[in-house]
């Protein structure tokens, strides 16, 4: 899918979200003004709705909204010739790539629900990810003051990401999400500095095990992991539509 389509959709799924919210809102007002001096109720939660987004976009640049345009290194012409677009975006985070072969997962989820904490959200999603290359036999971890899942991230020269994060939250309902190499053709992080990091590597699945991998296999397995940390079960949604 189009990068600008799926964003947009997000949108849209996050602004129902928030839709919700305040109903619910004025709704709990409504309530503790009829209960005035016999103890209000408790505020019911909003009767908001989880999604857990996957998506492999064509090739595309992505800059988030603190993101540095010293990063990218090739200029409007040269995107074009290599079939590319660009995005400047307004979730955290720098610049990325996205294109075929690479999983892209988008949870819009109501934090609320879970816990108010975006920290501890980008570490759960980081935790998937490594719990799911446990699967393949590669340890992944985290690099010090820098989001996103690692390889070696503690051997000078071996450091290399394999899983770049960048989120936006609204009122604690989430999009954007996280970016898994799988079988990602490496060499379009050249036209760019990997979320603005110098000098580290960026990798992928296929080359970490040598191999090519199956993306519906990961996708499975990573929902599993998803369900495991954040303590929720996942369910096919047939009704949801995009319009094209």
């Amino acid at each position: 899918m189009e990068y600008r389509q799926a964003w947009d959709y997000q949108e849209e799924l996050l602004r129902e979200n928030v839709r919700i919210k305040s109903e619910a809102g004025k709704h709990a007002d409504s309530l503790s003004a009829s209960f005035s001096g016999n103890g209000a109720p408790d505020e019911p939660p909003a009767d908001t709705r989880h999604y857990l987004l996957f998506v492999e976009h064509p090739p595309v640049y992505t800059l988030g909204k603190s993101g540095h345009m010293e990063n990218v290194l090739i200029d409007e012409q040269q995107m074009k010739e290599k079939g590319m677009e660009f995005f400047r975006t307004n979730r955290g985070g720098d610049i990325t790539f996205h294109g075929p072969g690479q999983l892209v997962g988008y949870p819009v989820l109501d934090l609320e629900k879970f816990y108010t904490d975006i920290g501890r959200y980008l570490r759960s999603l980081e935790e998937t990810i490594i719990l799911l290359l446990q699967e393949y036999g590669i340890r992944g971890g985290r690099s010090s003051g820098e989001t996103g899942v690692w390889i070696e991230a503690g051997v000078k020269g071996r450091e290399r990401k394999i899983c770049a994060i960048g989120v936006r939250c609204s009122r604690w309902i989430t999009m954007h999400g996280f970016a898994f190499n799988v079988n990602t053709d490496l060499e379009y992080f050249e036209g760019i500095i990997p979320c603005g990091i110098k000098n580290k590597q960026v990798t992928s699945l296929a080359r970490e095990l040598g191999r090519h991998i199956d993306l519906g296999e990961v996708k499975k397995k990573l929902k599993t992991h998803f369900e495991e940390v954040f303590e929720a079960e996942l369910f096919e949604m047939n009704d949801l539509t995009v319009e094209t």
